[in-house]
């Protein structure tokens, strides 16, 4: 039992330190300014994937290593938003909109949002927050930076990002709206993206 724990640690740092994200590194158009103080939360870390971030947050204590999990959100759906009820988040990758949910009424949004390019698209599905990060620098793209990133699929967040140019899998926000996600997701919460 105990080498199995240690097995699992071992694979979670492994893993922490392979994935990667999906910046641009850019907000609006401009570059963004690194925070002095980053905050980060984490939950147990997920498979890999091909665009899976390469800086994740450490792992917990007592780590254990498993895939997002699917939301098993309620039938019904909250008039004018596309996804089914008891999710937490609705991303309309058609429509380029996003919105926070609570208890089957939209807490905040339609927002504009900027999905990932042809080649590297946002992936469709119901999963969970499993990290957030207050400000996330992507090995994979020369340490841009990704303000108020909320992580719910390997290497895709919502964060602060261009709403002119796609991002590279992830959802960008504007900075008002990343930062209303990143204060009102917590890990676990279940989010839909639809086409």
């Amino acid at each position: 039992m105990r080498l199995n724990k240690i097995l699992v640690g071992v694979s979670a740092l492994v893993l922490a330190g392979l994935l990667g994200a999906c910046s641009s590194g850019t907000t609006d158009g401009a570059a963004v300014a690194p925070a002095a103080n980053t905050q980060s939360t984490t939950a147990p870390a997920p498979s890999t994937s091909d665009s899976a971030p390469s800086s994740t947050p450490a792992p917990p204590t007592t780590p254990k290593t498993t895939k997002p999990t699917a939301a098993k959100p309620v039938a019904a759906k909250v008039d004018g938003v596309p996804c089914a009820a008891g999710v937490d988040a609705c991303v309309d990758l058609s429509a380029h909109k996003a919105w926070l949910l609570k208890d089957g009424k939209i807490l905040y949004g339609p927002v504009p949002i900027m999905p990932g390019k042809k080649g590297s698209t946002t992936p469709v599905g119901s999963f969970h927050v499993y990290s957030k990060e207050k400000l996330h620098l992507s090995k994979e793209f020369n340490n841009a930076p990704m303000p108020n990133s909320v992580f719910f699929y390997p290497g895709d967040a919502f964060h602060t990002g261009s709403l002119d140019n796609y991002s590279n899998g992830c959802v960008h926000l504007s900075s008002t709206a990343s930062l209303k996600f990143f204060t009102n997701l917590a890990v676990g919460d279940a989010v839909q993206v639809v086409r």
